[in-house]
């Protein structure tokens, strides 16, 4: 009886036969043509650069709070220090402050006991525009005291208080009149131990007020005493160790109930006895006219001492 094949049989037995016809395949796009040379961007291209590579990278340690509150304060710290550096900087080159010794500071410390009582105290002051309305002015030295030491009879309370704390060397004094002999003038240069720093600033630790009366027996300024100062002026030099007072009054020896600080008493249209005597105009013109003297006399000596 012949073999009969089963569909079981049939599937195992069988074998794939390949497709002998050809796979067709996929067209080639076209190739372009070389292009233009141009400069290689690495960054526009997105190349990696070194520092982004993954195996230079490093962790990053936590910051710890004390050593950046610690880098904040040395960074304000050094800030502080350039600023101090470059204000001072700019200050001495801009010439803002003040010389350490101005000339002739320390030669006219000396002048009290060197330079001749002519030269610190002329024989006739002359005022071409020192009265009321800038009329002429000249004033004649009536009496010369001997230099005498710094006390309240020969400073102001207020000025003798103030120089106990810097030094105070000695005080000259002069007393001139009026070409009318109707008001007499004392003057007076106090010669201080204060340095210049203390010198700009004494004027505002020192209260105004009028300086003692310098009287001369047998002058028209005999009469003339603390009761009779009528008005005062005082300069306090910034540049010299030296300040400068002078107090007015009436020859005839009649008391002033009210005294006035020159300022005020020359102030227009002022109709008080001490206004329109002019007082306070032979007050400041005296004691102006002595310190031109005196810084004639400081630079006399610088001449003498740089030939």
């Amino acid at each position: 009886m012949g073999h009969v094949q089963t569909a079981a049989e049939t599937t195992t037995r069988l074998r794939p036969v390949r497709d002998s016809r050809p796979v067709p395949r996929p067209a080639q796009p076209p190739v372009a043509a070389p292009a233009a040379a141009y400069p290689y961007d690495a960054w526009a291209l997105g190349a990696e650069a070194p520092a982004e590579t993954t195996t230079r990278l490093r962790p990053v340690r936590d910051r710890k709070p004390g050593r950046v509150v610690a880098a904040a304060v040395c960074g304000v710290l050094a800030l502080g220090l350039v600023g101090f550096a470059v204000t001072g900087a700019v200050l001495a080159g801009s010439g803002a402050g003040e010389p350490d010794e101005p000339a002739g500071y320390t030669p006219a410390r000396a002048l009290w006991h060197n330079a001749p009582v002519d030269t610190l105290f002329p024989r006739t002051l002359p005022g071409p525009s020192a009265g009321p309305g800038g009329s002429a002015r000249t004033w004649t030295r009536i009496v010369v005291a001997p230099d005498a030491p710094c006390t309240p009879a020969t400073l102001p309370q207020g000025l003798h208080t103030a120089l106990k704390s810097v030094g105070c060397e000695r005080v000259l004094r002069a007393t001139y009149t009026d070409a009318t002999s109707s008001h007499v003038t004392t003057v007076a240069l106090v010669f201080t131990h204060a340095d210049p720093a203390t010198m700009r600033t004494l004027g505002s630790r020192a209260a105004d007020e009028p300086a003692p009366a310098l009287s001369g027996p047998g002058t028209v300024a005999a009469r003339f005493g603390d009761r009779q100062r009528a008005s005062w002026w005082r300069h306090v030099l910034p540049d010299l160790p030296v300040v400068v007072t002078a107090v007015s009054g009436f020859a005839d020896g009649r008391a002033v109930t009210e005294p006035e600080p020159a300022d005020r008493a020359m102030t227009p249209k002022r109709t008080t006895p001490v206004a329109q005597a002019g007082l306070g105009h032979e007050a400041k013109g005296v004691g102006e006219a002595v310190e031109r003297a005196l810084r004639k006399t400081v630079a006399a000596t610088l001449k003498e001492d740089q030939e």
